[in-house]
């Protein structure tokens, strides 16, 4: 392995993963929040098995000479990433183990195991399994001549050991005898008993177990296990095939459930005979098995952080607060025709996009309605007013992404149901995904056709808008309204987009270059003796020639503050090459999400929002979007945003030279968390024109 000016992505995202374990490890974070950010580590570590190591695994099967930006071939890169995985597993399971499980005890939330039941709770638990649980579950007889099942991906299931039985032959040869219970989705993890106080509840699995001889009457159970396997995602998509990207999407997500597996997890109880014919029948290798000294799938307990109750264990409520800048008793339309607005998630509601597509579906004036989906919730209000918008006679075109992954049985759902109304579907364009989040409504107004835009860095989900740090952009620029019927207009029809947009800029085509001559400006100012900064805020920077711009920026003066929540490959503080860049790292309640860049530009500093990470598949492989914030009021508040995360002392991780991340230094500072200062602020200023408005309807005396 050669030594790089990157740092390897995977080992970054581990890195990114750890940070948000060190939040289930700190006393200062609520019990159960603490909780559920062990379950997002172990949810966030699923997906990456499924997708990073999946495609290293195809990688190294296909033989591929391939060495990465961080110098290691992709075999490096496996051992390392496996090492590195094995200690975080490690480590979540004594967080969980040595200080979770025995805290929410004492607060209460006890998990019981067989021998801790009173009477009153077997008698209970023996009516749930008989009526419940013996007649969903079904155990398969496997080996000895049985196949073994397809299992599903990261479903539980339960291995049974049976007593050996002696075969018919002469020889009398004592046979293994094995079967597996797979767990299904309609029952709960977790099941609550009767108790004196708190709460009291049991696992599956171990209910399981107590009952285990109701499902092998007459039958010696040796013993019983929970395991779980996950299965490779990584299956290309075919989309030059004659039957369309809607019937090979179907197909990849089959084809999902049937791939390889590539990590079988088991309770660490079990002994190695049953390890050893999971690991036949399953065909994993020694180091794809992982021993676990807990519970199988620690995601799960995101359920159980979620409950009601012992909210003295969670978080205070931060409900999202009204816009100041958007009425409740005005249209949409006239509150943007009047100025722009722009909208900070979830501080602030994302209730004015949902209601501006509402008004529009309702709006006689309205005579079309464009706009792009990537992920949308299972309850989409916009699906809803899209589908009541083609009712009222309006001209509906979608763009919905049926490559979105693990999205895709969801989108190609919504698409078929849009299409068989009569909405205009475009399922995504030849070769890429559409990752730009913009909305596009054309209204017929006296003056003559106006048109309402709104940009985004999130999906239109309502669902993840509660809990991503995103921006909006509502808007009825000419400009900007102009350019996103052309980008629109360029991807609905696979043709080439046009020579220059007035204001926007687009991937796959010139966003890294324009990206790149923004930074280069910038390194000339500073040349020349100007000031110059750049602030970029990201989920992720991997690209190594947007890396090699900013090291380049940083070598010429400029200072650079790059807040990336993910995984970055620049290397910070490195003497010669990137001295003047920092990098911080904010893991906090709100999952940050929003794409911004600031550019100081000699004083008059531009700003942008974007639906792109500076990444290499979103510059080359995916539509995305950069579009400029011009209105005064509306960059003063993105310039709020960066110099408050710039403040973060709570919650901001540092990224050191060697690719390690420190906790900020407080020092002799007073506590300042970002995400927090961010929802008092916007209360604040909510609160300020709510109490206005009811003055102005208040009764004078004279």
């Amino acid at each position: 392995m050669s030594e790089t000016t990157y740092f390897d992505r995977e080992l970054s995202w581990l890195e990114f993963n750890q940070r948000v374990l060190n939040e289930a490890l700190d006393e200062d974070v609520p019990l159960l929040e603490r909780l559920k950010f062990l379950a997002i580590t172990s949810s966030n570590l699923d997906e990456f098995f499924r997708v990073r190591i999946g495609a290293l695994t195809h990688l190294i099967e296909s033989d591929a000479a391939t060495i990465s930006p961080s110098g290691m071939t992709p075999s490096e890169q496996m051992k390392a990433v496996c090492a590195r995985v094995n200690k975080m597993v490690d480590d979540q399971y004594k967080c969980y183990l040595n200080e979770l499980a025995p805290q929410l005890s004492a607060q209460g939330i006890r998990q019981l195991h067989a021998e801790e039941l009173n009477s009153a709770q077997k008698m209970m638990l023996k009516q749930l399994f008989q009526s419940e649980i013996l007649s969903v579950l079904t155990p398969m007889a496997v080996g000895n001549g049985n196949p073994f099942p397809l299992l599903a991906n990261q479903i539980v299931n339960v291995c049974v050991r049976l007593s050996p039985r002696k075969d018919a032959s002469e020889n009398a040869v004592l046979l293994p005898r094995y079967a597996v219970i797979p767990f299904g989705r309609t029952l709960s993890r977790f099941y609550s008993l009767p108790s004196e106080s708190g709460f009291a509840y049991m696992h599956l699995e171990d209910i399981l177990s107590l009952f285990i001889h109701e499902f092998f009457p007459g039958e010696e159970v040796e013993e019983c296990h929970a395991f779980r396997l996950t299965r490779n995602a990584e299956v290309e998509v075919e989309e030059l095939t004659p039957q369309g990207l809607a019937v090979n999407m179907a197909e990849v997500i089959v084809a999902r459930t049937e791939a390889d597996c590539l990590r079988l997890e088991i309770d660490d109880a079990a002994s190695d005979e049953l390890i050893h014919f999971l690991q036949q029948e399953i065909h994993v290798s020694p180091e794809q098995i992982y021993r676990l000294p807990g519970p199988v799938d620690l995601g799960a307990f995101m359920e159980l952080a979620g409950r009601r109750g012992f909210e003295h264990l969670k978080y205070d409520a931060w409900p999202a607060v009204r816009s100041p800048d958007v009425s409740a008793e005005e249209l949409m339309f006239d509150t943007i025709a009047e100025k722009d607005v722009l909208l900070f998630h979830p501080y602030e509601s994302f209730e004015p996009v949902v209601r501006l597509i509402e008004e529009a579906a309702d709006d006689p004036d309205v005579i079309a309605i464009k706009q792009t989906l990537y992920r949308i919730s299972s309850r989409s209000s916009i699906i809803r007013a899209l589908k009541r918008a083609v009712d009222n006679g309006k001209h509906v075109t979608v763009l919905l992404e049926l490559k979105a992954r693990f999205d895709e049985e969801r989108n190609l759902k919504q698409a078929r149901e849009l299409e068989s109304i009569g909405a205009q579907v475009i399922h995504g364009v030849k070769g890429l995904k559409t990752h730009a989040k913009v909305c596009i409504i054309v209204r017929r107004e006296p003056g003559g056709i106006q048109r309402y835009v709104h940009f985004g860095t999130g999906n239109y989900n309502e669902s993840t808008a509660k809990l991503y740090s995103d921006v909006s952009i509502l808007t009825c620029n000419e400009d900007l309204g102009a350019d996103a019927v052309a980008f629109f207009n360029t991807i609905a029809g696979d043709s080439q987009p046009p020579q220059n947009y007035r204001k926007i800029e687009s991937a796959p085509l010139k966003l890294r270059t324009t990206l790149i001559e923004h930074i280069a400006a910038e390194a000339k100012r500073a040349e020349s003796g100007q000031e110059a900064k750049i602030m970029v805020k990201l989920n992720a920077l991997t690209d190594t020639a947007l890396i090699d711009a900013l090291y380049s920026a940083s070598q010429s003066g400029v200072k650079i503050f790059l807040n990336i929540r993910g995984i970055c490959c620049l290397k910070p503080g490195v003497p010669g090459l990137s001295e003047n860049i920092r990098v911080v790292s904010i893991v906090d309640r709100f999952l940050e999400h929003a794409r911004i860049l600031y550019l100081h530009q000699g004083g008059d500093p531009q700003l942008y929002i974007s639906s792109a990470d500076w990444m290499a598949r979103n510059l080359d492989q995916r539509k995305e979007l950069l579009v400029p914030v011009e209105d005064p009021k509306c960059r003063r508040q993105l310039i709020h945003i960066f110099n408050v995360f710039d403040q973060d002392n709570v919650k901001a991780s540092v990224l050191q030279p060697d690719g390690s991340y420190t906790k900020k230094s407080m020092g002799e500072a007073e506590p300042f968390r970002a995400q927090e200062v961010l929802y008092q602020a916007s209360k604040n200023a909510s609160n300020r024109i709510a109490k206005k408005q009811r003055t102005m309807f208040e009764p004078h005396h004279f």
